[in-house]
């Protein structure tokens, strides 16, 4: 993990580090596990509910901790997308059962690998094939680093058993599932969920609803693709989708427009300053402007939205710098 991410995590504010010892080093055994006991014991899984959203067709979403899922629920079957954290696998069970109709579940599909989103996987990999991006298994079959913790590797219920490269087709309950990776946003191994015929779109962690999105440095994440990733999706959304985000309500193409908006604004504030020679201190003191405020009132808030940008530019200029011009 780069300087530039492990200055990003430790500035992120007490709740969104609490998320992370759990998103990331839940399971962990040794000093990593005491930690994550710790953050689940500052969570208590026994008080969240799980809230079921209709969004369209026979997709819903559904809120809990940690990511927003969503499902297919229909005469083929259930089709998870995300499964959030483990000892909320009975809820988010009950919940999809308690649409009716769905019978029993058959597919599970990973948007990327964080635990937030993949926690539940232990419980649901014994009942149906997970199917992700490859660059997911790999991350969840070996051992990781967040926040300078070791993140060891999941057991093998857990693991994607399907993978694939740049996308995948599940034909299920009356229409065809397009899972489609975008590389190098939120992580290297994101996946947006085109569900075609209820107009429906989940793109995991690609779409922060509302608010500064983490983008995760460290596993191949980076904010231009991040920029770029939405851009390109926004191209095969289709006008009256409803959006289900990786965090927040469920939401539009126009919400995911302005999302889009935010990022190309706030990343060109960020790049004219640091062309202009300004230090990251002098930057984030600085801010951004006003209208950027209510986008920081979520689990990034501008400093460190600013210090992510910042150390994502950073990090590509050395990557394209010739031999010898600083380039590492």
């Amino acid at each position: 993990m780069g300087r530039g991410t492990k200055s990003a995590l430790a500035a992120l504010p007490a709740v969104a580090a609490g998320w992370m010892a759990l998103a990331v080093v839940g399971g962990a055994g040794g000093a990593g596990g005491q930690r994550a006991a710790v953050a689940r014991q500052q969570r208590d899984f026994s008080k969240v509910e799980i809230k079921v959203t209709p969004a369209a067709g026979k997709v819903y979403m559904l809120e809990g901790a940690g990511g927003n899922i969503g499902a297919s629920v229909g005469e083929d079957g259930i089709l998870l997308v995300d499964d959030q954290f483990e000892p909320l696998a009975p809820k988010i069970r009950a919940a999809v059962e308690g649409i009716g109709g769905g019978g029993k579940l058959k597919f599970v599909i990973n948007t990327h690998w964080h635990g937030d989103h993949t926690g539940g996987n232990k419980v649901f990999g014994l009942e149906a094939p997970i199917l992700a991006q490859t660059n997911v298994r790999r991350r969840l079959s070996t051992e990781q680093s967040a926040r300078g913790e070791k993140v060891p590797p999941s057991p093998k219920q857990a693991l994607p058993v399907i993978t694939f490269d740049q996308a995948l087709s599940v034909h299920w309950n009356g229409e065809e599932i397009k899972v489609v990776h975008f590389p190098h946003g939120h992580t290297d191994g994101d996946s947006v969920v085109f569900f075609t015929g209820s107009h429906v779109v989940h793109m995991g962690d690609d779409f922060f609803a509302g608010q500064f999105p983490f983008v995760d440095l460290g596993t191949g994440g980076s904010v231009q693709g991040l920029i770029d990733d939405v851009a390109k999706a926004l191209t095969q959304v289709p006008a009256d989708a409803k959006v289900i985000p990786g965090h927040g309500p469920l939401s539009t193409r126009a919400d995911l427009e302005r999302f889009h908006a935010m990022l190309v604004a706030s990343t060109d504030v960020v790049r004219r300053r640091m062309q202009a020679g300004e230090s990251l201190e002098k930057i984030q003191a600085e801010g951004l402007p006003p209208e950027f405020a209510p986008w920081g009132e979520g689990f990034i808030d501008t400093k460190t939205w600013i210090l992510t940008i910042h150390d994502s530019l950073a990090k590509d200029a050395a990557a394209s710098a010739p031999a010898g011009h600083g380039r590492r």
